[in-house]
């Protein structure tokens, strides 16, 4: 007898889209000579205090595990760090949760909130796990498109018309992956004042707020009337290099805490230990070292930046993250077939816009969290191959 998988696979997930991230770069895994400009991965070696500090609890022989919200001296940790960082006060013991990276803590925020059928507000181009994230819990993604002209900033009257009766969150990632767009802080208040009006609790991810380049990062969730209705998401990958160890977390008010804590505890049960100590140390004893990668992203971005408009692919300054997003559509290409053909022709991957969303169809998203030399032997790659076909 014949099986049709097909028949044990639920609907909702046999009919999810495959991450575009990760099914291009199955290609670059089989390119070893490749520079790859993809993979949201910091080349810095984590600072050696941190690594220290998870090499010292091993060596204490701390393997056990810990409450489910997480190990409390790292809760205690993170909240220390959300007030000093981020002015928003929270409380240790009931509400913070760690969890296995932002990843999880998204996904376990929206399981927590969405019943089947609400409605969630995203803006696009976004991070590839928010669509199919809202899916999986049986809500419906309302995609609102962000712009180059405007820097792919957020702007409220988008959000007003996209918001349809049954909406109940919105998920905000500033400073943005794949575009290193931000926004203003006047522009998040009048996005504040919409949340309230429309009674939306806001989902807020800001695990790029470290790398902010110009200026100074405003989180949601520290503005008037908006630490009760957000959730806000962050983590120890990006800004100080730990992507391995694994560390989200999330803070917000007790009752969402709690329901957060429901199923992560069914799903993960805590976070290994030994990460979480090597977690306090990052926050407390590593700014020094969060500022010295910053900088360098810096100057690898004005290089990468500046290198794309030359050849002619138009690219603004983006003012965070460690993504460029600049646009092909010069070539006479999209987003996609540039970034197969730069890979077949030049040994170069980028990331095709598309993968991200509406309105990222013209663009590809370029990283610049590899090495200073590589960035700059990729764009002379790049360089060769878009001077044969610009328009």
């Amino acid at each position: 007898m014949s099986i049709d998988y097909n028949d044990f696979v639920a609907e909702h997930v046999r009919t999810l889209p495959r991450s575009g991230i990760r099914d291009f770069f199955a290609l670059v895994q089989k390119m070893p000579e490749a520079i790859s400009l993809g993979i949201g991965e910091p080349d810095f070696i984590t600072p050696w205090n941190i690594r220290e500090s998870a090499i010292y609890a091993l060596e204490k022989g701390k393997t056990s595990y810990t409450d489910n919200l997480g190990l409390l001296n790292f809760r205690r940790a993170v909240t220390d760090y959300i007030e000093r960082k981020f002015g928003v006060d929270y409380h240790p013991e009931t509400e913070c949760l760690i969890g296995i990276g932002v990843s999880e803590t998204m996904d376990t925020a929206i399981r927590a909130i969405i019943n089947p059928g609400e409605k969630v507000l995203y803006h696009v181009p976004c991070y590839v796990s928010y669509s199919p994230g809202i899916r999986l819990a049986g809500g419906i993604p309302l995609p609102v498109v962000t712009r180059e002209e405007d820097d792919f900033a957020l702007r409220v009257e988008d959000l007003e018309k996209a918001w349809e009766p049954g909406t109940k969150a919105l998920i905000l990632n500033f400073p943005t992956n794949p575009t290193g767009g931000v926004v203003e802080k006047d522009r998040l208040e009048q996005i504040a004042r919409f949340a309230i009006e429309k009674n939306l609790i806001v989902l807020a991810d800001e695990i790029y707020a470290e790398l902010t380049y110009e200026g100074e990062h405003t989180s949601i969730a520290s503005l008037p009337g908006m630490r009760e209705r957000t959730i806000f998401l962050h983590g120890l990958s990006k800004a100080w290099a730990m992507t391995g160890f694994r560390i989200g977390y999330a803070c917000a008010p007790h009752p969402i805490i709690e329901a957060m804590m429901k199923i992560h505890q069914y799903a993960i049960m805590s976070v290994p230990i030994f990460t979480q100590e090597a977690g306090i140390e990052a926050l407390r004893n590593s700014d020094e070292a969060v500022a010295r990668m910053r900088d360098s992203y810096r100057n690898r971005r004005d290089f990468l930046v500046r290198r794309f408009n030359e050849m002619g692919l138009k690219c603004f300054l983006p003012n965070a993250t460690f993504y460029t997003f600049p646009k092909v559509s010069a070539t006479g290409m999209d987003g996609g077939e540039f970034a197969r053909r730069l890979l077949e022709a030049e040994k170069v991957a980028v990331v095709p816009g598309t993968a991200f969303g509406q309105g990222g169809t013209e663009f590809v998203r370029a990283s610049f969290s590899t090495s200073y030399a590589r960035i700059d032997e990729a764009t002379q790659r790049m360089e060769r191959f878009v001077r044969k076909h610009i328009q």
